[in-house]
Parts: structure tokens; C-alpha cells; sequence
């Protein structure tokens, strides 16, 4: 049997439960059991953010660390950016929606992430990274996209750090019933 994803209602772009299949022992059809708000919160120098995995409301749910989702279209919100920070045996995962964000870490490796791009940063046993908004001139002030945090598994977590970009163009998306699930790892049944 495969793992189904049963939406209720129309979500546009479709972002949550990365690695499903790799996260469940055995794949099956799981139903939402509640709803939980995300909490406004301040991160890097000053980003405004709502984290939905790893607030208080929802938490201890390995190995989902944090989910955030960026979202303004008011400069002060996200101007100071994410600069140099350490990340150790995780992997981060950056989906836009709208904006641009350039990263950069110690190990070379970066890109400029653009509506419909993926980064896909494996910390490994340790890496130093920036997220910096890249914003043109005026009405290009929206920025709106969702981080996802995982843990790695412990034979893991000491693996060489690693950056992936993945540009929208080669990233397969499904439609269905009026949602759009962008397939970013893994498969979609």
C-alpha cells in the first residue's frame, strides 16, 4: 500500500510532510486529528515568522524539528535576514512561494532561491549558513515562503554537509481535485 494524502479544502501550494513514506514504519492513509495555529514569532535578526512545528502548541514530533512559514509584504518584516549561523545534524528545507533569498554557507555552496525553488541544506556535522532576502526595487516587496526543519537519524548526523538547489522548472508538481502538491522528495499516490 501506498501513503494517500486526503485534503479537505483547496491549499494552492501543498508543502508539509516531506519524506512520508521514509517518516511512517508501515505507509498508510492518515486522517487530521486537529488543527493547530502557528505562533508569531522573531528569528535571525529580527525576521518575523509563524512557526507551526516547534512552538509550544506543537511540539516533540520527530523528526519534524521546526516549520515556518515567512510571509509579509512589508520590508521591516524580513529585510535583516538570516545572517551567518550554525546548523548541526539537521536538514533545512526552503520552499518559496514569492520573494527571493540568496544563501550562503561555509562550504561554498549557495544559490539564489526564486518563486518555486527548493533548497535542500543537509547540516550533517556542522555547516555555517546566511539566508539573506534579495528583493529588487519597489513591488517586489511580498516575500512568502516555509522552512521545514527535520532531524536526521543518529548514523546520520555526522555526514559531510551538502546544499541542494532545485529550481522550480524540474521540480514535478500534481494536481488533484483542485490542489497543487509539488512533489519535492519522494512520491506522490
Amino acid at each position: 500500500r501506498r501513503a494517500r494524502l486526503r485534503l479537505r479544502r483547496p491549499l494552492g501550494v501543498f508543502f508539509g510532510l516531506l519524506r512520508l513514506t521514509e517518516a511512517l514504519m508501515e505507509p498508510r492513509v492518515c486522517e487530521a486529528t486537529r488543527t493547530v495555529r502557528g505562533m508569531s514569532v522573531t528569528d535571525g535578526a529580527g525576521v518575523r515568522l509563524t512557526r507551526i512545528i516547534g512552538s509550544p502548541r506543537l511540539d516533540q514530533i520527530d523528526p519534524f524539528v521546526l516549520l515556518d512559514q515567512f510571509r509579509s509584504d512589508n520590508p521591516r518584516d524580513y529585510m535583516a535576514g538570516f545572517p551567518d549561523h550554525p546548523h548541526r545534524g539537521i536538514e533545512t528545507i526552503t520552499y518559496m512561494v514569492e520573494g527571493r533569498f540568496r544563501h550562503r554557507d561555509s562550504r561554498g555552496g549557495g544559490g539564489l532561491i526564486q518563486p518555486g525553488d527548493v533548497q535542500w541544506m543537509t547540516a550533517g556535522r556542522g555547516i555555517v549558513h546566511s539566508e539573506m532576502p534579495e528583493m529588487g526595487g519597489k513591488g517586489e516587496e511580498k516575500l512568502w515562503g516555509y522552512q521545514l526543519w527535520l532531524n536526521l537519524a543518529a548514523r546520520d548526523k555526522m555526514v559531510e554537509p551538502r546544499y541542494q538547489g532545485l529550481a522550480a522548472r524540474d521540480i514535478p508538481s500534481v494536481r488533484q481535485d483542485g490542489v497543487r502538491v509539488v512533489v519535492i522528495s519522494g512520491s506522490y499516490a
